[in-house]
């Protein structure tokens, strides 16, 4: 899941892969917008074939944050 988003990630926001780490913060560190937030959010539901609740999305930091809730959404 974590490479999956990667690849997502440096896609959408136009970034080296390896500048992507799990602790890294979506806006803070990696420059997303709120917009950039929205398309990887409605993309991964797109790809993982789920829904993401709005007010777990909104709790969401980083990197890793988003792979524990698609993970946990899996299940």
């Amino acid at each position: 899941m974590y490479e999956k988003l990667s690849k997502m990630l440096a896609d959408q926001l136009g970034i080296a892969p390896e500048k992507i780490t799990p602790d890294a913060e979506i806006i803070k560190d990696l420059g997303a917008d709120s917009l950039d937030v929205v398309e990887l959010m409605m993309a991964l539901e797109d790809e993982c074939g789920v829904t993401l609740p709005e007010n777990e999305v909104e709790k969401v930091k980083t990197v890793q944050d988003v792979v524990n809730m698609l993970e946990s959404l899996q299940k």
